[in-house]
């Protein structure tokens, strides 16, 4: 079995060098020719561009093959690869590039025009690597500049920095209570072995292909190409502007798969699917949220011979159960049991374990638990703690992601979701920081107080409301207030609603109460709905 990330595509690439590997619009790539391309992305990334080993690279770019190539190709020259969400806005982009001091970025002509300003402020940042790019390029203060197609077709030979499996190989980024986003480091053996879990238990096989509709800098939709490449399977790129395009697409690809978040499904449960889908959609699945029972009903019927497979993951985890289709019947509302080769406990405060039916903290122990927090000790020391339950005799200690979650277990070891520890929205299958939202409504002027919660959706799982206080000079009004947030924050963080008052409650810390507004509010969606 493959050992490191990148050789799960050239290993598939030697067993089947003719098998299709990526579809995007009407391009089809083999294996050999993504092979042949994450080499030559590997060889001139250490040759041309002088990137040391484990030196990050950025790709901000929607789903085309040339952002495949950058991750796996990253990987193959000992380097480490983040994804940028292709939504997020420049100040956002900026933080992550500096973040975790990246030295190359891949990106399009336009999305480097729009970042100019904060490519210049990122002082690590050497290269600048530009697709679909046919003007004359020339060095820009401390940037150089280059053409992908130029990039990868010259034949450099230099050495690859070597690697092994606990290496790190990527960064993905996730919203932090603190408001700016965190990366989770992940290893080449924190990935190898979630694909060969997640493919094991949705049994996947040479000849299905994968539609690949979520974002690859979500770990869940980067998962759609780890899967597939392990298996030798093939994966239809796709950045969908309605839902029913999707349909269109399963139906021209003859899809197999599909992941998605609720959200996405409540869209597509609503359509009508033609009657062939259903002949070649073998399976389907959830994470990001639970599925809304009417949803699920509504897909289980307009595809009888489609399983469905309901999950729960952590970015922190990569994946951490599943639910088998034949128990969703007997067992409403489960998240499931432990993935292959993961362990999920269920624990008090103490780390001692719970009785059935106690809640407690979701703890995953395994060799899915990614590397921490990208130099951030402090909030890598919340999350990342000892393992419950090991022998004194250890000395040296496991670690396990201590999720925040809060779970029950039942008596056949079947685990359901309760809650959420800390005030982490989740909507659209995003983990959205309060902070973050309330520090671009602050920035705008228009705001004396400001404090957003989630608040319960019948299709974003949690809607982000935002409650605010007028600034002096300034009226209690939407419309202003949502243009300037809509400037600086990806969509799915723009508020749902806004809710104005004079003032704000607190608690006797002097912060937020939000668990008193949470509770005032929980009720406002699905009453607007009924």
């Amino acid at each position: 079995m493959s050992q490191l990330l990148f050789e799960l595509p050239l290993a598939a690439a030697e067993r089947s060098p003719h098998a299709r590997a990526l579809t995007h619009k009407d391009t089809v790539v083999d294996y050999t020719g993504l092979a042949r391309a994450i080499e030559h992305f590997a060889a001139a990334t250490v040759g041309h561009l002088a990137t040391g080993r484990l030196e990050r690279i950025a790709v901000f770019l929607p789903k085309v093959p040339e952002t495949v190539v950058t991750m796996f190709g990253a990987a193959r020259a000992g380097c480490v690869f983040v994804p940028v969400n292709p939504l997020l806005k420049p100040a956002q982009v900026g933080h992550i590039l500096r973040d975790c001091n990246v030295r190359v970025l891949i990106t399009s002509a336009e999305r480097a025009a729009v970042l100019e300003e904060e490519l210049r402020a990122c002082p690590d940042l050497k290269h600048v690597v530009l697709t679909g790019c046919d003007e004359g390029l020339t060095a820009t203060g401390h940037l150089s500049w280059h053409r992908w197609h130029e990039l990868v077709s010259d034949r450099a030979s230099a050495p690859l920095h070597r690697v092994i499996d606990t290496d790190m190989v990527s960064i993905f980024y996730t919203s932090g209570s603190t408001g700016k986003p965190k990366g989770v480091v992940l290893s080449h053996r924190n990935m190898v072995t979630g694909a060969h879990s997640v493919a094991s238990y949705l049994e996947n096989v040479p000849e299905d292909r994968l539609l690949a509709v979520l974002p690859f800098s979500f770990d869940y939709g980067f998962s759609q190409l780890s899967t597939a490449f392990h298996v030798g399977a093939s994966v239809t790129l796709m950045d969908y502007l309605f839902a029913r395009d999707i349909l269109a697409l399963l139906t021209r690809d003859r899809i197999t798969g599909l992941a998605g978040v609720p959200p996405l499904w409540s869209q597509l449960a609503d359509l009508h699917w033609p009657g062939t889908i259903t002949g070649h959609l073998r399976y389907i699945t959830n994470s990001g949220g639970a599925m809304p029972g009417a949803t699920l009903q509504k897909l289980r019927d307009a595809l009888p011979r489609t399983q469905v497979f309901l999950m729960y993951g952590l970015t922190e985890a990569f994946r951490s159960t599943y639910l088998p289709p034949r128990e969703i019947d007997r067992r409403p509302g489960s998240m499931g049991k432990a993935i292959p080769n993961a362990e999920i406990m269920v624990v008090r405060p103490d780390g001692s374990a719970c009785e059935p039916n106690e809640p407690g903290e979701l703890v995953h122990r395994g060799s899915l638990v990614s590397l921490g927090y990208w130099n951030d000790p402090a909030k890598t020391a919340e999350r990342f703690k000892p393992c419950p339950g090991q022998d004194s005799g250890l000395v040296l200690t496991e670690l396990a992601v201590w999720s925040g979650d809060t779970v029950r277990r039942d008596e056949d070891g079947y685990l359901y979701f309760i809650g959420r520890r800390d005030e982490m929205i989740k909507t659209s299958g995003y983990r959205v920081s309060p902070a973050e939202i309330e520090e671009v409504a602050f920035a705008t002027g228009l705001v004396a107080d400001a404090a957003a919660i989630g608040v319960p959706h019948p299709t974003l799982g949690q809607a982000v409301v935002l409650v605010a206080a007028a600034a002096n000079g300034h009226a209690a009004d939407d419309a202003p207030l949502l243009d300037a947030l809509r400037k600086d924050l990806p969509a799915f963080m723009v508020p749902a609603r806004i809710v104005w008052r004079e003032s704000l409650p607190r608690n006797p810390n002097g912060k937020y109460d939000r668990a008193n507004l949470a509770s005032e509010f929980r009720s406002l969606f699905s009453e607007s709905t009924a």
